[in-house]
């Protein structure tokens, strides 16, 4: 890795910790000159506009998500296991990497109606995601772990809305048993899919 990308990379992780608790709108390139104590020249020359660097921002996260939660994951074996470590990193590991937490549930809000090249950029993330859960069941049907008339399509709409309940109730409300609550859904959904 050349310096140029070494510095580059140092500040998209500097954007990651202000999105995930100021939002991608806030993130600007003057917002990160402060941060870094780098001047807007020098961040303007590696990202060329607030777009590029919303961009960035959004690909980074999606690398550190496969890294953290995906590809460890993908050493489990097939079926329940691999969608319980799926649940367990993503739980602990990745909601805890960056200081507001999953920084998809955090921009999710703010890009929902703003069109553009960030939404659409999240979209595909989270589709890709939604994806690779409703392989993970339909591989713990074919294993005869889950019943084979799951309602696959159910069962990742189900999963997605415990990690998304788990953010707003344990980040916005503060529950302090949202962890265990989250856990307790996914423990229900995982016996009623058997």
């Amino acid at each position: 890795m050349t310096k140029g990308e070494e510095t580059k990379r140092a500040i998209v992780d500097q954007a990651l910790e202000l999105v995930s608790t100021v939002g991608l709108e806030n993130l600007t390139i003057g917002a990160l000159a402060g941060a870094t104590g780098m001047s807007k020249s020098g961040l303007f020359a590696h990202f060329r506009s607030k777009e590029q660097l919303q961009l960035q921002v959004l690909a980074e996260a999606r690398e550190r998500f496969i890294e953290i939660v995906i590809a460890p994951a993908l050493k489990k074996p097939r079926g329940e296991a691999r969608l319980r470590a799926i649940f367990e990193s993503a739980m602990k590991q990745w909601e805890q990497d960056l200081p507001g937490g999953c920084i998809f549930h955090a921009v999710s809000a703010e890009l929902d109606d703003q069109p553009g090249p960030a939404r659409d950029y999240l979209v595909e993330t989270q589709r890709d995601y939604a994806d690779t859960l409703r392989r993970a069941a339909e591989i713990a049907v074919e294993e005869g772990e889950f019943r084979k008339d799951l309602d696959l399509d159910q069962f990742v709409f189900e999963l997605g809305s415990i990690t998304a309940a788990y953010h707003h109730f344990g980040r916005l409300l503060g529950d302090p048993d949202a962890e265990q609550r989250a856990h307790n859904m996914f423990e229900g959904l995982l016996a009623r899919s058997h």
